[in-house]
């Protein structure tokens, strides 16, 4: 069965955003061009990283003898970004994620695959081509300025979850928090 890629060249906007309070948030990668919308679900960490690795990516290439692709070392104030996530409606739950550079377009390229749930017991079985096992992916290609307010943006979202006890370090619930580290 061919996969269904969901591909956007030059995206209007492409965020990480939440829905949901801290402690309980779901994050989602949406993208944007024209009217055609995908969000896909991704874990905390995945967000977290993915910000890292673009930043990586943008500030290995400003050390490129004359900075060939024009990489910002900040967020261009024209690209940044937030407003709220659009309509939400989960494509899939990312599993695999893999990042590039592309030096023909010079964009950052994100591709996203959904988590594969295939037991043992199943892999013997015949592969039903009903719609409900559509394989499907999403890429995206973003050009160096919108990557790095991308980035931005998503270490901000992250960084507004639950505040970290002093003590031990691990996030506060809205309920409290028992710590059993002593106080210094």
């Amino acid at each position: 069965m061919p996969t269904r890629v969901h591909e956007f060249a030059w995206p209007d906007r492409v965020v990480i955003g939440t829905i949901g309070l801290p402690g309980a948030r779901t994050f989602y990668l949406q993208v944007r061009a024209g009217k055609q919308i995908v969000s896909i679900a991704l874990e905390k960490q995945q967000s977290a990283l993915l910000a890292e690795k673009i930043d990586e990516i943008l500030d290995q290439l400003i050390t490129v003898d004359g900075n060939p692709f024009s990489v910002p070392t900040g967020t261009p104030i024209e690209l940044v970004d937030n407003d709220h996530l659009e309509t939400v409606q989960e494509q899939f739950r990312a599993g695999a994620i893999s990042l590039g550079w592309d030096p023909t377009t010079a964009q950052v390229v994100i591709e996203a695959y959904p988590i594969t749930d295939v037991d043992d017991d199943e892999s013997n079985q015949p592969f039903s081509e009903d719609a409900d096992n559509e394989l499907e992916m999403l890429l995206v290609r973003m050009p160096v300025g919108t990557a790095r307010a991308f980035a931005k943006r998503t270490r901000e979202i992250v960084g507004a979850g639950r505040p970290t006890c002093p003590r031990c370090g691990y996030p506060i619930d809205a309920d409290g928090h028992s710590c059993t580290l002593p106080e210094v």
